[in-house]
């Protein structure tokens, strides 16, 4: 096998799945995000001796996201996903019914909070929380500084608190 494919399969192949789920977070259609996945995992192939090391994760989302946002500039996507549009949640195995009926309510009900989200905001989110990227693998995923990811990340999570039902605004004690 050629050396090439087989380093591109060891390094970027595992993160599909989480450029995947941006890609579906982003774009908020699971056929327009699998076709953003293969052409950014194309784009990566093409261009993997362009990557100099370090964290393929992030280098690989980087692309997903920038491909995810030039389709959205291209096909003039909605901002917003109509209340009956839904994404696919596998389905959970909990024995209870009951808990598994309140737990798949509340997953949607985070999950249309999110959706309603503004981009700039739902990327964060879905980095941080769901992808489990650092503040600084979000900032470079996102080429903005580290900072501008801590602040979206705070507004983001007061504006689901809010959506959620929570409180108005998160008080953080800080020194």
């Amino acid at each position: 096998m050629d050396t090439k494919v087989r380093y591109f399969e060891l390094t970027m192949w595992p993160h599909m799945r989480a450029a995947y789920n941006l890609a579906r977070w982003l774009v908020r259609n699971n056929h327009d995000a699998e076709d953003i996945v293969q052409e950014s995992f194309l784009k990566a192939y093409k261009a993997q001796e362009n990557f100099r090391g370090g964290e393929a994760k992030t280098w690989m989302l980087s692309i997903v996201r920038n491909t995810a946002m030039d389709f959205l500039r291209r096909n003039k996507v909605a901002a917003t996903v109509a209340l009956g549009d839904q994404l696919h949640e596998p389905q959970d195995d909990s024995p209870d019914p009951e808990h598994v009926l309140l737990a798949q309510s509340r997953r949607e009900q985070v999950r249309q909070a999110i959706s309603q989200l503004a981009t700039e905001f739902r990327e964060v989110i879905v980095l941080r929380e769901i992808e489990n990227l650092s503040y600084k693998e979000i900032a470079s995923v996102l080429g903005i500084p580290m900072g501008t990811v801590m602040s979206r990340l705070s507004r983001a999570r007061n504006m689901l608190l809010v959506e959620l039902g929570g409180p108005k605004e998160v008080q953080h004690d800080l020194p």
